[in-house]
């Protein structure tokens, strides 16, 4: 059986479908505004726009990198002075252990530690009157020699005659001459132990071998020394002048022996091992014989005057090696280099800024700074930012100067997408989705017009 439906069940009906087709239309209207908006907003030059990422690109073919913005330098003729960086040790010109000669006991101690002392000038004693006893007994042998060998050779005289008259026979003459020729051997002898005991008596005075500064005593007066003792008496090193000991990477040795081969002075010079304080100028002095097949490198040694003992032994120093000087070299920032499996390449900058991929010839780089031998001239620009995504024959927009059609800067600003034509009223920007500076809201896509914010005045009625 069926119930028919009541007349206020069927006006409910048509009233719910009703709204639903008004929210739904609602719903459309909003979102094409909001399309059509933003294609508005995403005008040339943005996303999906004429030259925008994603949309068609407009131009020429030459144009095509218009858009990429580089840096560029140009290569200048200057000299360009070379120079090594490597980290040195300070090492004494001579170092000395002074040592006894002879063993007895230290009797005086004549220096003071630190003290700077000169070469001969006598640094300690050793109790000497065993060896005067030594060379007194040497002395009294040596006299005793030499009066026998006096009487022999007087022998020999009286031999001599009595065999010219045949009266002793020939052998007695040769016995009496071979006995002479023995004394004068065993004074001999007995002048070089003379002399020993003289050098040991000397030896006595301990004396410094060469000139330089003493370190700290090792032994006190009253001890027994020997020459045999483990620790010296005192070490002197000579810090005037003074010696530093470096290392270079082998690749550097050919520049560094062309410029030996040359002649003349190769300037080195110490900083303190911050580099801020440059504490003494010296010369190169000689490198190395052979190269240390561990780390690559090869020794070198640089000779310091070191008056105002600046340097101090095995103080570490940082070295500055000054190996060559170019003149009227070619020169380009460094980063403007590039490479690939043909060699070494930099993009320049030709008419209408179109850049252009040149093959060139490097040779020696100091820091940021780079020769080029071959491939460059003088006043050329070379890219030296954003390569990466350059291409032969692209045309660049140069930082620093005028637009990619010539304009200025700020008169391209004007043309930029979004900006408001000539004569219009400039628009203050929106705050929060209203606009700023008290300006009235403009109308809505439904052409209602919402009210102001508080603040604001409403807008003027239409007459």
């Amino acid at each position: 059986m069926n119930i028919p439906a009541s007349p206020s069940t069927s006006r409910r009906g048509w009233l719910i479908a009703v709204l639903i087709l008004i929210i739904v239309a609602l719903a459309v209207a909003l979102i094409v505004t909001r399309s059509t908006g933003s294609s508005m907003q995403m005008g040339p030059g943005g996303p999906g726009g004429p030259g925008g990422p994603g949309g068609p690109r407009s131009g020429p073919p030459g144009m095509m990198g218009a858009s990429f913005l580089v840096t560029a330098a140009a290569a200048e003729k200057t000299d360009l002075t070379l120079y090594f960086d490597a980290l040195g040790t300070v090492t004494a010109y001579n170092t000395v252990d002074v040592r006894a000669r002879v063993s007895g006991q230290l009797a005086k101690v004549l220096f003071e530690e630190g003290q700077e002392v000169k070469a001969g000038e006598v640094l300690a004693q050793i109790d000497p009157r065993a060896y005067r006893a030594a060379l007194a007994q040497a002395e009294g042998t040596l006299k005793e020699n030499e009066a026998q060998l006096r009487n022999a050779e007087l022998d020999v005289e009286r031999y001599r005659g009595l065999y010219a008259e045949d009266s002793v026979a020939k052998q007695t003459l040769d016995t009496q001459e071979a006995l002479v020729r023995q004394r004068l051997g065993t004074v001999e002898n007995s002048r070089a132990q003379v002399d020993d005991a003289r050098l040991n008596l000397e030896f006595t005075d301990v004396r410094a071998p060469i000139a330089g500064r003493l370190g700290l005593r090792k032994v006190d007066v009253g001890n027994l020394v020997t020459s045999s003792d483990t620790d010296p008496l005192v070490v002197i090193t000579q810090t005037k002048p003074i010696t530093v000991v470096f290392s270079l990477p082998e690749y550097q040795l050919q520049t560094i022996r062309r410029r030996i081969a040359e002649g003349g002075r190769i300037a080195v010079e110490a900083f303190d091992r911050n580099r801020q304080d440059k504490l003494a100028t010296g010369r190169l002095a000689t490198l190395d014989n052979q190269i240390d097949t561990t780390t690559g490198t090869f020794k070198l040694k640089a000779v310091f005057d070191n008056a105002d003992n600046a340097l101090f032994p095995n103080q570490f120093v940082n070295v500055r090696l000054h190996a060559l000087e170019l003149k009227g070299a070619i020169v380009i920032p460094s980063s403007a280099l590039q490479r690939d499996d043909n060699g070494t390449y930099v993009y320049v900058l030709g008419e209408g800024n179109k850049v252009a991929k040149r093959k060139v010839k490097v040779g020696e780089s100091q820091g940021e700074r780079v020769e080029v031998r071959e491939g460059l001239t003088a006043g050329e620009r070379v890219v030296t930012e954003g390569t990466d995504r350059l291409r032969d024959g692209m045309s660049v927009r140069v930082s620093g100067e005028a637009g990619a059609n010539g304009k200025p800067a700020a008169a391209g600003a004007a043309n930029a997408p979004g900006a408001a034509p000539a004569g219009a009223p400039a628009s203050a920007p929106a705050v929060n989705g209203a606009p700023a500076d008290g300006a009235a809201p403009g109308p809505r896509p439904d052409g209602s017009t919402p009210a102001p914010a508080a603040g604001q005045n409403a807008p003027a009625a239409r007459p």
